[in-house]
Parts: structure tokens; C-alpha cells; sequence
């Protein structure tokens, strides 16, 4: 009697719920990667040099971007500098910030076709300051921007800096 080598398979990945899970998408890796290439790029520049390079990477992602997706960064990336210039734009996961003095992410756009969702994403980090009682908002979805968004987006980040 011959040995036989058993051959094992893989054992199944499931959730509480039950559902198999597939791990990350192929749009999640990709922005894991944009982000382990920002901290390593980061790494080896100081603060101005970051600043500048901040600004450029920002204006090449915005402008790699399909419309709508496209007009709404550029947007929104106007009114921030304008409303409140203390925060240096910077890539997050490959997608347009904002960041503090400190370099702490404050608030970011997550373009609707990133993750091919019906909607974009205007969100902000724990950084901040946006506590009101003990619930809050941190993202809105984004279809278009008039000016009572840009209005509402221009209050919300003067309050997220202060």
C-alpha cells in the first residue's frame, strides 16, 4: 500500500454572519499600496519639501480622476486652500487631503469611482475637532456642490481646524 499525500485545502474564510469572505478588493489593495508609497515618499523629505510635493501629488490624482469625480475635487480643493490655507494638501490612500501642522490628516475626498460607489465621499479623521455631544458625523456623501454645500463644507472644516 502506497502513502498518498493528502492535499489540503484551503480552509474557508467565513464572517460571524456566516458569508465567505474574499478579502480585499482590488480597489482596496490599490489604495494600500498609494499609501505605503505616501509614507515612504514622506519619509525621506522634510516639511516643505513635503508641503510642495503635497500640492502637486493632490493636482495629479484630482486630475487623473473621471468626471464628475474630477470637477467636485478641483472644487473642493479650492474652497479648503481658500477657506482655511493652514491645512497642506497631501495624498491619503491616493486620494486628495488636508492636513494640519502637524501632518495629521484632517479631512479627505474619497472620489465616487475609487471604489466605483454611487456617490463620492467628503469625510474627516478623528483629528478633527468636530464633537458635538456623543454622536457626530464624520463623512458626507457628495453627488453635487452648490454653493449651500460649499457653504456647509466651509463651516465644517473652519470647525474641524479650531
Amino acid at each position: 500500500m502506497s502513502a498518498k499525500k493528502a492535499t489540503q485545502k484551503p480552509a474557508k474564510n467565513t464572517t460571524a454572519s456566516g458569508k465567505t469572505y474574499k478579502g480585499f478588493s482590488d480597489e482596496e489593495r490599490d489604495a494600500m499600496k498609494e499609501r505605503a508609497k505616501e509614507l515612504k515618499s514622506a519619509a525621506g523629505s522634510g516639511p516643505r519639501a513635503a508641503k510642495a510635493d503635497g500640492e502637486s501629488e493632490v493636482l495629479a490624482k484630482i486630475a487623473e480622476m473621471p468626471e464628475p469625480d474630477r470637477a467636485m475635487a478641483e472644487r473642493l480643493h479650492a474652497i479648503i486652500k481658500a477657506s482655511v490655507p493652514a491645512l497642506s494638501p497631501k495624498t491619503w490612500y491616493g486620494m486628495p487631503a488636508y492636513a494640519n501642522k502637524d501632518g495629521k490628516v484632517v479631512c479627505f475626498f474619497t472620489p465616487a469611482s475609487k471604489f466605483k460607489e454611487r456617490y463620492a465621499t467628503f469625510g474627516f479623521n478623528a483629528t478633527a475637532n468636530l464633537d458635538e455631544g456623543n454622536m457626530w458625523p464624520t463623512s458626507f456623501a457628495l453627488t453635487e456642490l452648490t454653493p449651500a454645500e460649499e457653504a456647509q463644507i466651509v463651516a465644517l472644516v473652519k470647525k474641524a481646524v479650531s
